[in-house]
């Protein structure tokens, strides 16, 4: 009942004209809290707090992009992470807007060492989650795994239980869509030999059909493997959104963009992906609007 009566007290807050800064109220939808979304909630939850002097938003573990999505929606939360691939075809979606592009998601493949897959297509048959559902994950994976005719035995499972299954021997790869490093996966590699997969053999098919993903080399030095490729690894990437609802007051969304690029240096600390978010690119929201409050942000800083 608490949290119901908190929530509808963020909604109302963040819906009326009058409401200034100092008086909002934040629920923030992040995702798996082994992953980068979460730390960056939970980053920016400090900054925005400290430097507006607000009520220290509520950071919600969440399934993650599309759950976040329902979420900013459905008015259960006033500000949400997403990949830009997750906001295709869903209903009340022209509600949102984006505060900015945050960090770009590496598309990462984590295969057990005793293993014998090095391509894409020796998952078929093998034991595999596609991450949980409602996820951003699992919207990848399954577009990938079907454009490549790959057919697993697939389980929805998020990051932190397809790492202990991998650990305890019940899965044989998991598909993770998130920032470099990602936590968990770093955790898991210091217990257990898994090797990443290239992808360099699928993407140009996929991309074809997919234009909203892009291709990048992810460093083989970015997780410490025990056993792997000795060279960089070629994946997908698809950019990260920060979103809110269309009703949130232009005062309350230009506040928050501020602090977002002013607390900067103070989000890296909670994680590195954060240096990657820049006031040029951080326009580049299409096809979401920006929000007016951040459009007259990135407008006084003339981007």
């Amino acid at each position: 009942m608490h949290a119901a009566v908190s929530l509808l007290t963020a909604a109302t807050v963040l819906t009326g004209c009058s409401s200034t800064v100092a008086d909002v109220k934040i629920t923030m939808a992040t995702g798996s809290p082994g992953g980068v979304y979460y730390s960056l909630g939970n980053g920016l939850a400090d900054i925005w707090s400290g430097r507006l002097g607000i009520v220290k938003p509520q950071v919600v573990a969440t399934a993650g992009s599309k759950d976040n999505i329902t979420r900013l929606i459905n008015d259960q939360a006033q500000v949400g992470f997403s990949q830009a691939d997750a906001l295709e075809g869903v209903p009340g979606s022209e509600k949102l807007r984006a505060l900015a592009r945050m960090h770009d998601d590496y598309l990462q493949v984590i295969v057990r060492a005793d293993v014998p897959v090095t391509k894409l297509r020796d998952l078929s048959g093998k034991r595999v989650s596609i991450g949980g559902k409602e996820s951003g994950v699992e919207i990848i994976a399954s577009a990938l795994l079907k454009s490549a005719g790959v057919t697993p035995e697939a389980v929805n499972l998020n990051l932190d239980d397809s790492a202990q299954a991998m650990r305890e021997g019940r899965l044989d790869a998991f598909f993770w869509s998130g920032g470099l490093p990602t936590k968990t996966i770093t955790d898991l590699t210091k217990g257990l030999g898994v090797r990443m997969l290239d992808l360099s053999d699928v993407l140009s098919t996929f991309r074809k059909e997919k234009p909203v993903y892009g291709s990048a080399t992810l460093p083989a030095s970015t997780y410490n493997l025990q056993s792997g490729p000795v060279g960089p690894v070629i994946t997908l990437v698809v950019r990260n959104f920060l979103l809110v609802n269309e009703k949130m007051p232009d005062d309350v969304a230009e506040a928050l963009v501020r602090q977002l690029f002013e607390g900067q240096p103070e989000l890296v600390k909670a994680h590195s992906a954060a240096r990657t978010i820049e006031q040029r690119s951080a326009i580049e929201t299409s096809p979401v609007p920006l929000h007016n409050g951040a459009m007259r942000y990135y407008r006084e800083h003339k981007v």
